[in-house]
C-alpha cells in the first residue's frame, strides 16, 4: 500500500493482448510554465517530446489518438509520418480535464475496452512499461491502474470503459487522478522505469535532461 492508499501489484510476464485498448497522448496544453515556446515541440535526442510520447504508445502496440488544441497544426506536423489519429480539444485553455474528455470521447467512438493516457511532455516512458500496464489490466488487476516506480505513482494511467463517465465529470486543470484514487477497483502496477516520473514542465528541466543524455 502506498501513500495514495492504493495496493501495488506485479504484472504477469509476456506481451499482452493490446487489442481493444486505445492509447491517448494529451498534447493540447499551453505549456504555461515553459515560457513562450510550446514545450511539446522541444527536442530531446533530436525528436520533439510529443513525438517520443506518441512513439512510446505505438511501440507498445496500441492504436493511438493525440489530443491537440494549442498550436494544433505545429503539433500535428511534429507527428508527421506516425500512424496516429487526432482529436481536437477547442476548450484546451480550461485545463487538462477537457483533453481527458476528448480522449474519452475518442475511445467511446471506437468502442474500446480501455484507454491509456500519457501526457505529451513525458518522453522517457518505456514501451515495455505500457505493456506491463495493459498486462495487469488483462490479468484483472483493476479497472483503474497507474504505474509506480519505487512506490511513487506516475504515468501512464489506464482506465476501463466503466470509468469513462466519471472521467467526463472531472473539471479544471487536472487529469484522472481523482477517479483513480476514488475508484473501488484501483491499483498501482510496479515497474522498473524512472521515466514514469519524469515530465518536462520547464526549460530548466529540459536542459537538465539534455545534459544527462
Amino acid at each position: 500500500m502506498t501513500d495514495d492508499g492504493l495496493p501495488v501489484v506485479d504484472a504477469p510476464a509476456g506481451r499482452p493482448d493490446t487489442s481493444g485498448v486505445l492509447g491517448v497522448v494529451l498534447a493540447a496544453g499551453t505549456s504555461s510554465r515553459f515560457g513562450d515556446a510550446n514545450k511539446l515541440l522541444a527536442t530531446v535526442g533530436g525528436e520533439p517530446l510529443v513525438r517520443r510520447a506518441a512513439t512510446t504508445l505505438l511501440d507498445a502496440g496500441l492504436e493511438v489518438v493525440v489530443v491537440v488544441g494549442h498550436e494544433a497544426t505545429a503539433v500535428r506536423d511534429a507527428l508527421a509520418g506516425l500512424d496516429v489519429s487526432f482529436a481536437s480539444n477547442p476548450a484546451y485553455q480550461t485545463g487538462q480535464s477537457a483533453s481527458v474528455r476528448a480522449g474519452v470521447d475518442a475511445a467511446t467512438e471506437r468502442g474500446v475496452e480501455a484507454v491509456v493516457f500519457l501526457p505529451g511532455d513525458m518522453p522517457f516512458v518505456s514501451p515495455g512499461t505500457v505493456e506491463v500496464l495493459v498486462a495487469a489490466y488483462r490479468a484483472d488487476a483493476g479497472a483503474a491502474l497507474a504505474v509506480a516506480h519505487e512506490g511513487s505513482r506516475g504515468n501512464p494511467v489506464l482506465f476501463d470503459r466503466d470509468c469513462f463517465d466519471a472521467l467526463r465529470g472531472v473539471e479544471g486543470d487536472v487529469g484522472g487522478r481523482s477517479v483513480l484514487l476514488g475508484h473501488d477497483d484501483a491499483a498501482l502496477v510496479a515497474v522498473d522505469d524512472p521515466g514514469i516520473r519524469t515530465d518536462i514542465d520547464t526549460r530548466e528541466a529540459l536542459e537538465s535532461r539534455r545534459r544527462d543524455g
